[in-house]
Protein backbone atom coordinates (compact mmCIF):
# COMPACT_ATOMS: atom_id res chain seq x y z
CA UNK A 1 0.00 0.00 0.00
CA UNK A 2 1.43 3.34 -1.00
CA UNK A 3 1.98 5.95 1.69
CA UNK A 4 1.17 8.75 -0.70
CA UNK A 5 -2.42 9.39 -1.66
CA UNK A 6 -3.47 9.76 -5.28
CA UNK A 7 -3.33 13.36 -6.43
CA UNK A 8 -6.89 13.10 -7.84
CA UNK A 9 -9.58 13.92 -5.28
CA UNK A 10 -12.72 11.87 -4.91
CA UNK A 11 -15.67 14.24 -5.09
CA UNK A 12 -19.37 13.68 -4.70
CA UNK A 13 -22.11 16.26 -4.61
CA UNK A 14 -25.12 15.19 -2.61
CA UNK A 15 -28.06 16.37 -0.55
CA UNK A 16 -27.67 15.53 3.12
CA UNK A 17 -30.54 13.40 4.42
CA UNK A 18 -32.81 14.75 7.11
CA UNK A 19 -34.10 12.88 10.15
CA UNK A 20 -36.13 13.50 13.28
CA UNK A 21 -34.13 13.95 16.47
CA UNK A 22 -34.48 11.40 19.24
CA UNK A 23 -34.21 12.85 22.74
CA UNK A 24 -34.84 11.40 26.19
CA UNK A 25 -34.35 13.24 29.47
CA UNK A 26 -32.35 11.15 31.71
CA UNK A 27 -29.03 14.07 36.78
CA UNK A 28 -24.81 14.86 38.04
CA UNK A 29 -22.35 14.46 40.89
CA UNK A 30 -18.61 13.94 41.42
CA UNK A 31 -17.48 10.74 43.17
CA UNK A 32 -14.32 8.65 43.14
CA UNK A 33 -14.14 6.32 40.13
CA UNK A 34 -13.49 2.61 40.11
CA UNK A 35 -10.33 1.14 38.59
CA UNK A 36 -11.68 -1.07 35.84
CA UNK A 37 -9.89 -1.04 32.47
CA UNK A 38 -11.19 -1.52 28.94
CA UNK A 39 -10.60 -4.93 27.43
CA UNK A 40 -7.13 -5.27 25.87
CA UNK A 41 -6.28 -1.72 26.93
CA UNK A 42 -7.79 -0.23 23.76
CA UNK A 43 -10.56 2.31 23.21
CA UNK A 44 -13.95 0.63 23.05
CA UNK A 45 -15.20 0.72 19.47
CA UNK A 46 -17.48 -2.31 19.25
CA UNK A 47 -20.10 -1.55 21.91
CA UNK A 48 -22.53 0.50 19.83
CA UNK A 49 -26.04 -0.84 19.44
CA UNK A 50 -26.89 -1.29 15.75
CA UNK A 51 -28.49 1.81 14.24
CA UNK A 52 -31.42 1.53 11.90
CA UNK A 53 -30.66 3.36 8.65
CA UNK A 54 -32.72 6.48 8.10
CA UNK A 55 -34.82 6.92 4.95
CA UNK A 56 -33.09 9.72 3.03
CA UNK A 57 -35.11 12.88 2.47
CA UNK A 58 -33.73 15.71 0.36
CA UNK A 59 -32.91 18.76 2.47
CA UNK A 60 -31.77 21.64 0.29
CA UNK A 61 -30.86 23.73 3.33
CA UNK A 62 -27.84 21.49 3.89
CA UNK A 63 -26.17 20.64 0.60
CA UNK A 64 -22.47 19.76 0.46
CA UNK A 65 -19.87 18.53 -1.97
CA UNK A 66 -17.75 15.87 -0.32
CA UNK A 67 -14.05 15.82 -1.24
CA UNK A 68 -12.29 12.77 0.14
CA UNK A 69 -8.51 12.75 0.63
CA UNK A 70 -8.66 16.52 0.44
CA UNK A 71 -5.34 17.07 2.25
CA UNK A 72 -2.26 15.85 0.38
CA UNK A 73 0.95 14.85 2.16
CA UNK A 74 4.40 15.15 0.58
CA UNK A 75 5.96 11.82 -0.37
CA UNK A 76 8.38 11.82 2.57
CA UNK A 77 5.49 11.54 5.04
CA UNK A 78 2.81 8.92 5.57
CA UNK A 79 -0.74 8.99 6.91
CA UNK A 80 -0.81 7.31 10.30
CA UNK A 81 -4.36 7.09 11.70
CA UNK A 82 -5.80 10.61 11.64
CA UNK A 83 -7.56 11.72 14.82
CA UNK A 84 -8.56 15.40 15.06
CA UNK A 85 -8.81 18.50 12.91
CA UNK A 86 -8.95 22.26 13.62
CA UNK A 87 -8.99 25.50 11.58
CA UNK A 88 -7.25 28.79 12.44
CA UNK A 89 -8.57 32.28 11.61
CA UNK A 90 -6.58 32.36 8.35
CA UNK A 91 -8.31 29.20 7.20
CA UNK A 92 -5.30 26.91 7.64
CA UNK A 93 -6.30 23.37 8.59
CA UNK A 94 -4.41 21.43 11.29
CA UNK A 95 -4.59 17.64 11.46
CA UNK A 96 -3.19 15.45 14.24
CA UNK A 97 -2.31 11.81 13.74
CA UNK A 98 -2.17 9.18 16.41
CA UNK A 99 1.11 8.38 14.73
CA UNK A 100 3.40 5.37 14.79
CA UNK A 101 5.48 5.16 17.99
CA UNK A 102 8.16 3.22 16.09
CA UNK A 103 8.75 6.35 13.94
CA UNK A 104 9.69 8.93 16.63
CA UNK A 105 11.08 11.48 14.16
CA UNK A 106 7.92 11.60 12.04
CA UNK A 107 5.64 14.61 12.65
CA UNK A 108 2.21 13.97 14.15
CA UNK A 109 0.67 17.38 13.30
CA UNK A 110 0.32 18.63 9.72
CA UNK A 111 -0.88 22.01 8.44
CA UNK A 112 -2.62 22.55 5.08
CA UNK A 113 -3.98 25.57 3.24
CA UNK A 114 -7.61 25.90 2.17
CA UNK A 115 -6.90 23.87 -0.97
CA UNK A 116 -5.30 20.97 0.91
CA UNK A 117 -1.73 21.95 0.05
CA UNK A 118 0.89 21.01 2.68
CA UNK A 119 2.31 24.01 4.58
CA UNK A 120 4.32 22.67 7.52
CA UNK A 121 4.47 19.90 10.13
CA UNK A 122 5.73 19.31 13.67
CA UNK A 123 4.74 17.51 16.86
CA UNK A 124 6.88 14.37 16.76
CA UNK A 125 6.64 14.36 20.60
CA UNK A 126 3.05 13.15 20.19
CA UNK A 127 3.90 10.20 17.94
CA UNK A 128 2.13 7.02 18.95
CA UNK A 129 -0.49 8.77 21.06
CA UNK A 130 -1.57 12.00 19.36
CA UNK A 131 -5.26 12.60 19.91
CA UNK A 132 -7.04 15.91 20.64
CA UNK A 133 -6.37 19.16 18.78
CA UNK A 134 -8.07 22.54 19.22
CA UNK A 135 -7.14 26.13 18.32
CA UNK A 136 -8.05 29.07 20.55
CA UNK A 137 -7.46 32.81 20.19
CA UNK A 138 -6.13 34.50 23.33
CA UNK A 139 -5.51 38.26 23.41
CA UNK A 140 -5.20 38.39 19.64
CA UNK A 141 -2.84 35.39 19.32
CA UNK A 142 -3.85 31.87 18.43
CA UNK A 143 -2.66 28.79 20.28
CA UNK A 144 -3.01 25.08 19.77
CA UNK A 145 -4.09 22.70 22.53
CA UNK A 146 -3.07 19.06 22.11
CA UNK A 147 -3.67 15.83 24.03
CA UNK A 148 -1.62 12.65 23.96
CA UNK A 149 -2.95 9.34 25.25
CA UNK A 150 -1.60 5.73 25.30
CA UNK A 151 1.97 5.96 26.70
CA UNK A 152 2.09 9.80 26.54
CA UNK A 153 -0.67 10.74 29.03
CA UNK A 154 -0.20 14.46 28.58
CA UNK A 155 -1.72 17.69 27.30
CA UNK A 156 0.03 20.79 26.05
CA UNK A 157 -0.35 24.32 24.75
CA UNK A 158 1.66 25.21 21.64
CA UNK A 159 1.86 28.18 19.32
CA UNK A 160 0.84 27.64 15.71
CA UNK A 161 4.43 26.91 14.69
CA UNK A 162 4.52 24.00 17.12
CA UNK A 163 6.60 25.61 19.88
CA UNK A 164 5.57 24.48 23.38
CA UNK A 165 4.18 27.09 25.77
CA UNK A 166 3.54 24.56 28.55
CA UNK A 167 2.99 20.84 28.95
CA UNK A 168 1.09 19.08 31.76
CA UNK A 169 0.46 15.56 33.01
CA UNK A 170 -2.06 13.82 35.26
CA UNK A 171 -3.68 16.12 37.87
CA UNK A 172 -2.70 14.16 40.98
CA UNK A 173 -4.40 16.74 43.22
CA UNK A 174 -7.74 15.39 41.97
CA UNK A 175 -7.18 12.18 43.97
CA UNK A 176 -8.22 10.07 41.00
CA UNK A 177 -4.96 8.59 39.76
CA UNK A 178 -2.48 5.85 40.59
CA UNK A 179 0.88 6.82 42.07
CA UNK A 180 3.40 7.90 39.44
CA UNK A 181 0.81 8.52 36.76
CA UNK A 182 2.14 12.07 36.35
CA UNK A 183 5.88 11.36 36.61
CA UNK A 184 6.23 7.95 34.99
CA UNK A 185 3.44 7.48 32.42
CA UNK A 186 3.13 4.02 30.92
CA UNK A 187 0.75 2.51 28.40
CA UNK A 188 -1.55 1.22 31.13
CA UNK A 189 -5.31 1.65 31.10
CA UNK A 190 -7.97 1.83 33.79
CA UNK A 191 -10.20 4.19 35.71
CA UNK A 192 -7.21 5.28 37.83
CA UNK A 193 -5.19 6.17 34.72
CA UNK A 194 -4.94 9.48 32.82
CA UNK A 195 -5.74 9.20 29.11
CA UNK A 196 -7.01 12.64 27.99
CA UNK A 197 -8.96 13.08 24.80
CA UNK A 198 -10.44 16.54 24.09
CA UNK A 199 -10.85 20.15 25.28
CA UNK A 200 -13.61 22.75 25.58
CA UNK A 201 -12.98 26.44 26.30
CA UNK A 202 -14.62 29.15 28.38
CA UNK A 203 -14.51 32.89 27.60
CA UNK A 204 -12.25 33.70 30.58
CA UNK A 205 -9.49 31.45 29.23
CA UNK A 206 -10.19 28.50 31.50
CA UNK A 207 -10.92 25.15 29.89
CA UNK A 208 -12.33 21.68 30.39
CA UNK A 209 -10.34 18.54 29.61
CA UNK A 210 -12.02 15.17 29.15
CA UNK A 211 -10.17 12.16 30.53
CA UNK A 212 -12.02 10.13 27.98
CA UNK A 213 -10.12 6.85 28.04
CA UNK A 214 -9.03 7.01 31.68
CA UNK A 215 -11.14 8.09 34.66
CA UNK A 216 -14.11 9.32 32.56
CA UNK A 217 -13.94 12.55 34.58
CA UNK A 218 -14.00 16.05 33.12
CA UNK A 219 -11.37 18.34 34.62
CA UNK A 220 -11.56 22.13 34.84
CA UNK A 221 -8.30 24.12 34.48
CA UNK A 222 -7.55 27.82 34.67
CA UNK A 223 -6.04 29.71 31.73
CA UNK A 224 -2.50 28.69 32.77
CA UNK A 225 -3.28 25.00 32.89
CA UNK A 226 -3.66 24.76 36.69
CA UNK A 227 -6.18 22.17 37.86
CA UNK A 228 -9.29 23.54 39.59
CA UNK A 229 -11.92 20.79 39.96
CA UNK A 230 -13.59 17.83 38.28
CA UNK A 231 -16.99 16.26 37.73
CA UNK A 232 -18.49 13.28 35.95
CA UNK A 233 -16.85 9.89 36.22
CA UNK A 234 -18.11 6.44 35.26
CA UNK A 235 -21.80 5.60 35.44
CA UNK A 236 -24.99 5.04 33.53
CA UNK A 237 -25.75 8.56 32.33
CA UNK A 238 -27.27 11.70 33.84
CA UNK A 239 -23.87 13.34 34.26
CA UNK A 240 -21.98 10.05 34.44
CA UNK A 241 -20.26 8.50 31.44
CA UNK A 242 -19.02 5.43 29.67
CA UNK A 243 -16.12 7.04 27.80
CA UNK A 244 -16.55 10.84 27.95
CA UNK A 245 -14.72 11.44 24.69
CA UNK A 246 -15.60 14.79 23.11
CA UNK A 247 -16.41 18.21 24.60
CA UNK A 248 -17.72 21.55 23.43
CA UNK A 249 -19.04 24.72 25.07
CA UNK A 250 -22.26 25.39 23.19
CA UNK A 251 -22.89 29.15 23.06
CA UNK A 252 -24.96 29.25 19.88
CA UNK A 253 -27.30 32.25 19.53
CA UNK A 254 -30.44 32.06 21.66
CA UNK A 255 -29.15 29.28 23.89
CA UNK A 256 -27.97 29.37 27.50
CA UNK A 257 -24.26 28.35 27.33
CA UNK A 258 -23.85 24.67 28.18
CA UNK A 259 -21.25 21.90 28.04
CA UNK A 260 -21.83 19.21 25.44
CA UNK A 261 -20.24 15.80 26.13
CA UNK A 262 -20.19 12.85 23.76
CA UNK A 263 -20.81 9.82 25.98
CA UNK A 264 -19.37 7.50 23.41
CA UNK A 265 -20.09 3.93 24.48
CA UNK A 266 -23.57 4.91 25.69
CA UNK A 267 -24.18 6.20 22.12
CA UNK A 268 -25.52 9.48 23.50
CA UNK A 269 -24.70 13.16 23.72
CA UNK A 270 -25.18 14.68 27.18
CA UNK A 271 -25.88 18.35 27.84
CA UNK A 272 -24.61 19.77 31.17
CA UNK A 273 -24.47 23.19 32.77
CA UNK A 274 -21.06 24.82 32.85
CA UNK A 275 -20.86 23.64 36.50
CA UNK A 276 -21.30 20.03 35.42
CA UNK A 277 -24.94 19.63 36.39
CA UNK A 278 -27.03 17.38 34.16
CA UNK A 279 -29.60 18.92 31.80
CA UNK A 280 -30.58 16.38 29.14
CA UNK A 281 -29.49 13.48 26.95
CA UNK A 282 -29.68 13.27 23.15
CA UNK A 283 -30.02 9.69 21.95
CA UNK A 284 -29.77 7.86 18.64
CA UNK A 285 -26.01 8.10 17.92
CA UNK A 286 -23.41 5.51 16.99
CA UNK A 287 -20.27 6.08 19.10
CA UNK A 288 -20.38 9.92 18.93
CA UNK A 289 -16.83 11.24 19.10
CA UNK A 290 -16.74 15.06 19.26
CA UNK A 291 -18.66 18.31 18.70
CA UNK A 292 -18.28 21.70 16.97
CA UNK A 293 -20.68 24.57 16.23
CA UNK A 294 -21.14 27.23 13.56
CA UNK A 295 -23.96 29.77 13.59
CA UNK A 296 -26.95 27.76 14.79
CA UNK A 297 -25.61 24.37 13.64
CA UNK A 298 -23.86 21.71 15.71
CA UNK A 299 -21.92 18.86 14.10
CA UNK A 300 -21.37 15.46 15.73
CA UNK A 301 -19.06 12.94 14.00
CA UNK A 302 -20.07 9.37 14.74
CA UNK A 303 -17.56 6.52 14.57
CA UNK A 304 -20.32 4.31 13.18
CA UNK A 305 -20.49 5.70 10.39
CA UNK A 306 -21.73 9.21 9.58
CA UNK A 307 -21.63 12.93 10.44
CA UNK A 308 -24.78 14.41 12.00
CA UNK A 309 -25.97 18.04 11.92
CA UNK A 310 -28.29 19.51 14.55
CA UNK A 311 -30.12 22.84 14.54
CA UNK A 312 -30.30 25.44 17.31
CA UNK A 313 -32.92 23.39 19.15
CA UNK A 314 -30.74 20.25 18.94
CA UNK A 315 -33.03 18.63 16.40
CA UNK A 316 -31.23 16.46 13.85
CA UNK A 317 -31.49 18.12 10.44
CA UNK A 318 -29.07 15.98 8.42
CA UNK A 319 -26.99 12.81 8.37
CA UNK A 320 -24.01 13.25 6.01
CA UNK A 321 -22.07 10.44 4.36
CA UNK A 322 -24.25 7.92 6.19
CA UNK A 323 -23.01 4.33 5.78
CA UNK A 324 -24.68 2.93 8.90
CA UNK A 325 -26.55 0.27 6.94
CA UNK A 326 -23.30 -1.20 5.60
CA UNK A 327 -20.83 -0.51 8.40
CA UNK A 328 -21.98 -1.57 11.85
CA UNK A 329 -19.87 -1.69 14.99
CA UNK A 330 -18.35 -5.06 14.08
CA UNK A 331 -17.75 -4.34 10.38
CA UNK A 332 -16.05 -0.99 10.89
CA UNK A 333 -13.29 -2.56 12.95
CA UNK A 334 -12.27 -4.49 9.83
CA UNK A 335 -13.08 -2.02 7.09
CA UNK A 336 -11.13 0.84 8.69
CA UNK A 337 -7.94 -0.98 7.61
CA UNK A 338 -9.16 -1.72 4.09
CA UNK A 339 -9.40 1.42 1.89
CA UNK A 340 -10.47 -0.69 -1.08
CA UNK A 341 -13.79 -1.25 0.70
CA UNK A 342 -14.54 2.45 1.24
CA UNK A 343 -17.23 4.03 -0.91
CA UNK A 344 -17.24 7.51 -2.40
CA UNK A 345 -19.59 9.85 -0.58
CA UNK A 346 -19.69 7.60 2.49
CA UNK A 347 -17.83 7.76 5.79
CA UNK A 348 -16.23 4.83 7.58
CA UNK A 349 -15.12 6.03 11.02
CA UNK A 350 -15.44 9.83 11.63
CA UNK A 351 -13.48 10.75 14.76
CA UNK A 352 -13.58 14.55 14.57
CA UNK A 353 -15.26 17.27 12.54
CA UNK A 354 -14.96 21.04 12.60
CA UNK A 355 -16.38 24.02 10.74
CA UNK A 356 -14.39 26.75 9.03
CA UNK A 357 -15.54 30.38 8.93
CA UNK A 358 -17.67 29.74 5.83
CA UNK A 359 -19.51 26.73 7.22
CA UNK A 360 -17.51 24.11 5.34
CA UNK A 361 -16.83 21.01 7.43
CA UNK A 362 -13.55 19.10 7.72
CA UNK A 363 -13.78 15.47 8.84
CA UNK A 364 -10.88 13.38 10.18
CA UNK A 365 -11.48 9.63 10.25
CA UNK A 366 -9.83 7.15 12.59
CA UNK A 367 -8.71 4.79 9.86
CA UNK A 368 -5.35 3.09 9.53
CA UNK A 369 -4.14 4.99 6.47
CA UNK A 370 -5.70 8.27 7.59
CA UNK A 371 -8.34 10.24 5.74
CA UNK A 372 -9.35 13.90 5.87
CA UNK A 373 -12.42 14.93 3.86
CA UNK A 374 -13.82 18.38 3.13
CA UNK A 375 -17.56 18.94 3.06
CA UNK A 376 -17.83 22.00 0.87
CA UNK A 377 -20.98 23.89 1.80
CA UNK A 378 -23.20 24.58 -1.22
CA UNK A 379 -26.38 25.68 0.57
Amino acid sequence: MSDKKSSSFTRRKFLASSAAAMTAPTLASCVRSDNSAPANGHPAVTDAAPLEPETPVANTDHEYEIIHDWAQLPAEFSWQTTHNVAVDREGLVYVIHQGDASMPDHPSIFVFDKDGKYIRSFGNQFQGGGHGLDIREENGEEFMYVTGYKHLKTFAKLNLLGETVWQKYAPMESGLYAAGEDTNPQNEWGRDRFLPTNFAFLPDGSFYLADGYGSYYIHLYDQDGNWQSCFGGPGEGQGKFNLAHGLWVDDRPGREPSLVVTDRVHNTVQILTLDGEYIETLEGYGLPANVDTWNDLMVVPELVARVTLLDGNNNVVAHIGDDVARIGAEEEHLIRSDPSAWQSGKFVHPHDACFDADGNIFVAEWVATGRVSKLKRLS
